[in-house]
C-alpha cells in the first residue's frame, strides 16, 4: 500500500509515500503538521500526477539540506515548496499542502532504513482509507495542473504532462 524508495545519491536514506482517501480529519492532520507533531510533508494529490512527481521534490529536498541550501525551515516543508514551479513559499503551501476540507492525502515520509514505526505512527494518525500511491493519477485535477505549470498543447504533442511538470520543478531554480 506505500510505496518506498531508496535515495541513490543519499545511502540510509528512504523516501516513503502513503497516500490516503476518504480522510475525516483534515484540519486537525494539517495543525498536527504545522505544530511539528507529524514527521512527514503532508500533501494534496490532485496536484499530483505520479509517485515520482513526489519522489523528485524529495530528492531534491534531500539534497538542499545536506548541502544547507533549503529556502523553507523544515526538509518536509521544502519537499512541498519543490512541487511548485515558482519560488513563492506560500503559494506552494496553499496549492501542494493539506486544506482543512481536503478527503485525500499523499503524506511522504523521508527516513532512515530502520524508522518502520514512525510510518505506523503517521498511518495511525490519519483517519481514511490507504489505497495504493500508483492510484495518485486517479486523483489528478490535470486542468488545475496544466494551468499552474503552464503546459501548452503543443509542449504536450512533443511529452508528457509528467515530463512537463518535472522539467518545471527542476529549473524553477535557474529561472
Amino acid at each position: 500500500m506505500h510505496f518506498t524508495q531508496e535515495l541513490e545519491l543519499f545511502p540510509g536514506k528512504r523516501v516513503t509515500q502513503l497516500l490516503f482517501k476518504e480522510v475525516r480529519n483534515a484540519a486537525g492532520l494539517r495543525q498536527s503538521a504545522m505544530e511539528g507533531k507529524i514527521d512527514g510533508a503532508l500533501i494534496n494529490p490532485t496536484m499530483l500526477l505520479s509517485p515520482f512527481q513526489v519522489l523528485v521534490a524529495a530528492n531534491k529536498a534531500v539534497h538542499l539540506q545536506t548541502i544547507g541550501k533549503m529556502k523553507t525551515r523544515s526538509l518536509n516543508s521544502e519537499i512541498i515548496f519543490n512541487l511548485s514551479p515558482t519560488n513563492n513559499i506560500s503559494e506552494a503551501f496553499k496549492r501542494f499542502g493539506i486544506s482543512v476540507g481536503d478527503d485525500s492525502v499523499m503524506v511522504v515520509v523521508v527516513h532512515g532504513e530502520d524508522d518502520l514505526q514512525l510510518l505506523s505512527d503517521i498511518t495511525s494518525k490519519v483517519e481514511g482509507r490507504q489505497v495504493p500511491v500508483e492510484d495518485v493519477s486517479s486523483l489528478s485535477d490535470t486542468a488545475r495542473i496544466k494551468k499552474l505549470y503552464k503546459v501548452t498543447p503543443a509542449e504536450e504533442k512533443c511529452g508528457t504532462l509528467l515530463d512537463a511538470v518535472i522539467c518545471r520543478m527542476a529549473i524553477k531554480d535557474v529561472l
